[in-house]
């Protein structure tokens, strides 16, 4: 369950599509409307779609909301914003698993050292092996193989963590088959290969596929819109808002009763799902 508390971000990664739609804080009378409803269809809320969730000034009070429901919460962050007044706040008992996207560090910031900024992220995992050591952490750190020559910034973030943490990885690793690895205790490394996000302004792809929107996942932008999936940053796909019907009377609409059918017979009826290269990847 994907809700898109804030679609700011304080970085501008160029694996990351620019936002088009106005920049837009989700309320907490909103999200406390959102959580309601789906905490007991979910087994994790995600704080994200785009945007990074700790730009959001009241991000301990949807915390807390999450605490009051029992929802769990799976978070996505590059990381710059992570500091003293919000470092015990990702240590809830709320939270399931805390990612940092590393990668966008050198991104936005090339050539630049990045020792302060991998010296919060370390502090932080350490305080949680001690007091959260149920808690998953992610450092994603992708393109490690990049042609295009971002892999020694990368490979260097590697380094540094190995280093930390008195680990040594294989650098034979193939992403394409191995998306995870243990670094110590339940902290992890996650690799990956950038994709073409969809947009309407793509050439047709094809219309045969299956997708796991709708079934493993949906989204809710900063707005109230839902959305089928987390690709669908644009609202280009809107099945409903949440201010004017319930969300399980939007996600049992035509709309999106249309996709999942044509998804379970290989068929991709939206647009946008004609012209997502993240398909091929289930094919």
């Amino acid at each position: 369950m994907n809700i898109e508390i804030s679609n700011v971000c304080n970085l501008q990664c160029s694996f990351c599509p620019e936002v088009i739609r106005a920049n837009k804080l989700m309320d907490v009378q909103l999200f406390e409307k959102v959580i309601q409803q789906v905490t007991p269809l979910t087994e994790l809320v995600c704080f994200h779609l785009m945007g990074d969730p700790l730009v959001h000034p009241k991000l301990a009070e949807f915390v807390a909301i999450c605490e009051k429901y029992g929802a769990k919460i799976f978070f996505v962050t590059n990381g710059v914003l992570l500091k003293d007044s919000n470092h015990e706040l990702l240590l809830s008992p709320a939270f399931h698993q805390v990612n940092f996207s590393l990668h966008s560090f050198f991104d936005n910031f090339k050539g630049k050292d990045p020792t302060l900024y991998l010296d919060k992220i370390f502090t932080w995992t350490q305080d949680a092996f001690e007091k959260r050591p149920d808690l998953y952490i992610n450092y994603r750190l992708w393109n490690l193989q990049d042609v295009r020559g971002s892999e020694t910034e990368n490979v260097e973030m590697l380094r540094r963590i190995e280093n930390h943490f008195n680990f040594k990885m294989n650098s034979a690793v193939d992403v394409r088959k191995q998306k995870s690895l243990k670094v110590k205790n339940k902290l992890y490394l996650h690799f990956d290969t950038e994709f073409i996000w969809p947009s309407a302004d793509l050439p047709v792809l094809g219309t045969k596929g299956t997708c796991y929107g709708l079934t493993s996942h949906f989204g809710i932008l900063a707005d109230g819109t839902v959305v089928p999936c987390c690709l669908d940053k644009e609202a280009a796909i809107p099945l409903g808002h949440v201010q004017r019907q319930s969300i399980l009377e939007i996600l049992d609409s035509p709309k999106a009763m249309a996709m999942l059918s044509g998804f379970k017979q290989n068929k991709l009826v939206e647009n946008l799902c004609q012209r997502c290269q993240y398909i091929e990847r289930f094919q």
